[in-house]
């Protein structure tokens, strides 16, 4: 495979965390190097799309919104626009639990056919979990301008595939974003 970029999307009010999201810490380590040390093997770049100086420490170009308030749409937008790979792992910040494994399955069952491939357990798909090609960029303008900014209504403006994880590899998929669901994960870890 052609060269892949890595864009964590550090976006988001965190209202209900109450702070920086990629920044909370999971066995003492912030959620967003739990990712990165995840990724790291498989891609060749790595971009954080940010519109705040928290992520600094880190090594990794920062990339602000092009559109502010887009939500997911909007940050895999910029993330797109600014990376100069044709094929481009998105993840959101708040995945702590995710493997290299989990994302090396999905980095090749990816086919240059699909625009986009995300992950889907029994009891949602998470696009925010997803290889996403360049050629989408049109899509998520138009979504943009037309203030269409639910992900689902995005996957089916583009040819996607969904691929399914059942059992325990599912719970990777556990996104935190409560205070109560860290203390959870803490604990259960």
């Amino acid at each position: 495979m052609e060269k892949l970029t890595l864009s964590i999307l550090c976006g988001g009010k965190s209202s209900r965390m109450q702070s920086e999201k990629g920044l909370v810490l999971f066995q003492e380590t912030p959620f967003i190097e739990h990712i990165i040390k995840a990724a790291l093997p498989l891609v060749d770049e790595i971009q954080l799309v940010t519109n705040t100086s928290h992520y600094d420490y880190l090594s990794y170009k920062k990339i602000k919104d092009i559109e502010l308030d887009k939500g997911p749409v909007g940050g895999i937008y910029s993330a797109l626009v600014h990376s100069d790979s044709e094929n481009n792992l998105i993840l959101s910040c708040d995945i702590p639990l995710i493997s290299t494994e989990l994302l090396s399955e999905l980095v090749i069952k990816h086919q240059s056919n699909f625009e986009v491939s995300v992950f889907s357990d029994a009891n949602k798909i998470h696009p925010l979990i997803g290889m996403y090609s360049k050629r989408i960029i049109p899509i998520l303008k138009k979504a943009i301008e037309e203030n269409d900014l639910k992900m689902m209504h995005l996957l089916e403006k583009v040819n996607h595939q969904i691929i399914k994880v059942a059992g325990e590899r599912s719970e990777q998929f556990k996104n935190v974003n409560s205070l109560a669901e860290l203390k959870e994960l803490n604990t259960k870890n």
